[in-house]
């Protein structure tokens, strides 16, 4: 006699942000859940993302930050050799105790099954299942009531001749180094160029980069202007509207690169190469179509707005539909999918007012739209730059590089995007969200109350600069 196909309401494949935040949600409404992983429980964020990369970013920024102590009359200060095989231990053991606080523990406590192995999706259609290989070659067949696809993205390096031949590093390789690079050259112009250039920058590394077009291109022009100019007191060559013809390795490891630069073609040379030119989906191997499940150009999963697929039983969440690739969105992603496929909630997402932090230092942070989208989009707007040295936190803090922009509908005085560059700019953007959320406008925001001295003060002062010269107030000036 055969043995019966376990059935679930929910079949998770992956085990990131959107898929903990789905099982969980699944759980409370008392469904049967199980999950699927191939690989290590957490996902990208915990285990090659947000968890240590931000981690070795603040321990490099310690480094910077005893270096840069001079800027306070009075101050000397010295650092080090970096201890690389230490600083990456730390980093790891970081990552397993999170890993298992809010991850492998919370599977105990919620109930919900998990499966280790490889899972392809069988079946058809009308009636899909999930055919999972474990590590030791057992299978098993799971069917469900509905699956979600939640298998996040990768690294993925764009097609440069002579790349395949090459030992080069993407942003989870590069964090697991053995020692500081003496000289790096970095490939790309996004948040993960950025802050990798500066981390290593501040390790010890001597930094070039080659940009496309400039430094977070999709952004205010403003906030590339400001970030070149901290690049560049930091020693980090950036050589914008560049592309890379062809790259090789010598047979020390060095690397050569050719560039094809505004003016000619230049040679570059470092001890690495880093390839931060995007990340893709992860659906290779799934058997999508074999479900009728619909994928894009770069292999995401095609959803609706409520994050249905092409077939009713099959969503997916998180950075394999190719939104917005931050942990928070997939986490939103996966108990919106739950909510729709359990509740008929009709949930849709919505980006609107999508905050979005790239942690370098100063921070670069944005919630809503540029000056650029907001005409795009057909409204008439009005914008006010305030430099960091009209912010009172900024000068106490000895560092007045960067700014803070308001973008406004003119005709209403709504604000409908902020961006900055500032140290801890990231709380800046969560002050945003909730300034757009509520559809406040610039004469509300400069009448708030706002403690002085802190960098969220400057969201104030930004407003106020609609109707006044604020390089003529006074302290905390209302």
């Amino acid at each position: 006699m055969s043995e019966a196909v376990p059935h679930f309401d929910l079949a998770i494949i992956g085990s990131g942000g959107g898929a903990f935040a789905a099982a969980i949600r699944a759980t409370n409404l008392d469904k049967r859940v199980v999950m699927i992983e191939r690989g290590a429980v957490g996902g990208t964020c915990v285990n090659t993302g947000c968890i240590p990369s931000k981690a070795l970013l603040a321990a490099a920024e310690a480094r910077h930050t005893a270096q840069d102590a001079g800027r306070f009359p009075g101050l000397t200060a010295t650092a080090g050799p970096v201890d690389m095989e230490a600083l990456i231990a730390g980093k790891r053991a970081l990552v397993e105790n999170v890993r298992s606080d809010k991850y492998v523990d919370l599977v105990a406590d919620y109930g919900w099954e998990l499966r280790h192995g490889n899972a392809v999706f069988t079946g058809t259609a009308a009636d899909p299942a999930l055919e999972v290989t474990a590590q030791d070659g057992t299978r098993e067949t799971i069917t469900a009531a509905h699956y979600l696809v939640a298998t996040g993205s990768t690294p993925w390096a764009a097609p440069i001749n002579g790349l395949d031949t090459v030992d080069y590093l993407t942003s989870t390789t590069a964090m697991e180094l053995d020692e500081v690079p003496e000289s790096l050259l970095v490939i790309g112009g996004g948040y993960v160029a950025l802050e990798q250039a500066q981390l290593f920058a501040r390790l010890g590394s001597k930094v070039t980069m080659l940009v496309r077009s400039r430094l977070a291109s999709g952004e205010e022009p403003e906030a590339s202007r400001a970030l070149m100019s901290v690049f560049a007191d930091e020693g980090i060559r950036v050589i914008r509207r560049s592309t890379v013809s062809s790259i090789t390795q010598d047979t020390d490891g060095g690397i050569a690169a050719q560039a094809d630069i505004a003016g000619g073609r230049e040679t570059l040379r470092a001890s690495k190469v880093l390839i931060a030119t995007g990340r893709r989906p992860v659906t290779d191997g799934l058997n999508l179509a074999g479900v009728s499940v619909k994928t894009g150009d770069k292999g995401e999963v095609v959803v609706e707005d409520t994050l249905v697929s092409s077939n009713p039983r099959v969503w997916a969440a998180g950075d394999v539909t190719g939104h917005p690739e931050y942990v928070y969105v997939a986490a939103s992603h996966g108990t919106l999918m739950v909510d729709n496929a359990f509740s008929d909630a009709g949930r849709a997402v919505d980006y609107s007012h999508l905050p979005r932090v790239t942690f370098t230092s100063p921070n670069l942070a944005v919630v809503g739209m540029t000056d650029k989208q907001a005409r795009d989009a057909g409204i008439r707007c009005e914008c006010r730059v305030v430099p960091l040295e009209h912010v009172p936190r900024a000068l106490v803090n000895r560092d007045t590089r960067g700014f803070i922009k308001m973008v406004a509908d003119a005709d209403t005085g709504r604000i409908v995007g902020i961006t900055a560059v500032a140290k801890e700019a990231g709380d800046l953007a969560a002050t945003g969200v909730y300034i757009l959320q509520a559809g406040m406008t610039v004469d509300q925001v400069a009448n708030l109350w706002s403690p002085y001295l802190t960098m969220a003060e400057g969201i104030k002062i930004v407003a106020q600069s609609f109707r006044t010269d604020v390089s003529k107030l006074s302290c905390c000036a209302a």
